[in-house]
């Protein structure tokens, strides 16, 4: 008995002991894990900061190359903005060339400021030429006054030989000649009234074509084998109006109709629904200023021809701009695309 109760007695401090063992264990082990926690926090706290610093850093950036990029874009459009006010001029020049007004060179910065003795010596003329003439007799005024006459006689004809001649320097009443493009050529709609062959060469039509200006005009076609006579009468068509009068084989044809050409076919161009004879056909960007009678020496129709194409749409083309009638469309072919305008 006395046996059992000593090993009762030792089990029971061995549980005491186990218990209080596993407390201070699992104490130790809170103490740990917070001050593991604690450290793992002040690190987090750090990487935030070191992350916030990043993250203002890569936004700084950003916003310099976003800031470079619109610089860019507006460098881009100012250049663009220079060109279009190039333009722009040219094409009021153009338009005050062809309304007869005279174009004077803007003085130079060397030219706008003279020096003080240039200064003082054109005051110095000013004032001798405003010096009073003393009195004279009236036989003296007289004989002045046959010489100025004499002078003013002569003076044409010195004109003449100064416009005709080789020496002097002309003065500044030429104007300079607008830039050869489409612009320079007259093409109107035109409505054929009648259309019959010619009597004297198989491969001509002869037309009577209406192109507003209250008589038709004779033009001479080159387009029996292509088109047939009876899809000539009435047709509605363009025309370059301001080529010089040709006689083909003793008719004088005085306007030419217009086609997308090509060896084997040949279609005479359309214009847009609702034209009517002398509707105007304009080319955007080119103002249109057509010579009165195109100069053949000049050949100003034959540098303009090659860049007269039908795009891909059918339409007509000058360096890939539409012709167009202003408020009804566009100039096309019936079918040929890609091809040359004559």
């Amino acid at each position: 008995m006395w046996c059992m109760c000593l090993a009762r007695k030792i089990a029971g401090r061995r549980i005491v002991l186990n218990s209080s063992y596993l407390f201070y264990i699992r104490k130790m082990t809170t103490s740990e894990r917070l001050s593991r926690l604690e450290t793992r926090a002040i690190t987090a706290e750090e990487l935030i900061k070191t992350l916030k610093y990043e993250v203002a850093e890569v936004k700084k950036l950003s916003a310099q190359e976003n800031n470079k990029a619109r610089i860019k874009e507006l460098e881009t459009e100012n250049e663009q903005l220079k060109k279009e006010i190039e333009d722009w001029k040219n094409k009021l020049i153009k338009l005050e060339i062809a309304s007869g007004i005279k174009q004077v060179p803007l003085p130079s910065k060397n030219a706008a400021s003279l020096p003080q003795s240039e200064d003082k010596s054109v005051k110095m003329s000013s004032a001798v030429k405003d010096e009073p003439k003393p009195l004279v007799s009236n036989e003296t005024n007289q004989q002045e006054g046959t010489k100025v006459d004499k002078k003013k006689k002569e003076k044409p004809s010195e004109g003449k030989k100064a416009k005709s001649g080789g020496g002097g320097s002309s003065g500044g009443d030429a104007t300079t000649e607008p830039p050869v493009d489409v612009g320079r050529l007259d093409f109107r709609v035109g409505r054929i009234v009648s259309a019959k062959k010619h009597p004297d060469a198989d491969s001509l039509y002869v037309e009577d074509v209406d192109v507003g200006e209250g008589k038709t005009r004779t033009v001479v076609s080159g387009l029996v084998k292509f088109v047939p006579l009876e899809e000539m009468q009435g047709r509605v068509v363009v025309l370059l109006c301001n080529l010089k009068p040709v006689k083909m084989r003793g008719v004088t044809s005085e306007a030419m109709v217009m086609c997308a050409s090509t060896p084997e076919k040949v279609e005479i161009l359309l214009p847009p629904a609702g034209s009517v004879p002398g509707d105007e056909v304009h080319v955007e960007g080119y103002p249109r200023m057509p010579d009165p009678v195109l100069n053949p020496k000049k050949k100003i129709f034959e540098t303009v021809a090659p860049d007269l194409k039908t795009n891909s749409e059918k339409v007509a083309t000058y360096k890939g701009t539409a012709l167009s009638v202003p408020g009804k469309g566009v100039v096309t072919a019936p079918s040929l695309v890609g091809v040359n305008i004559k």
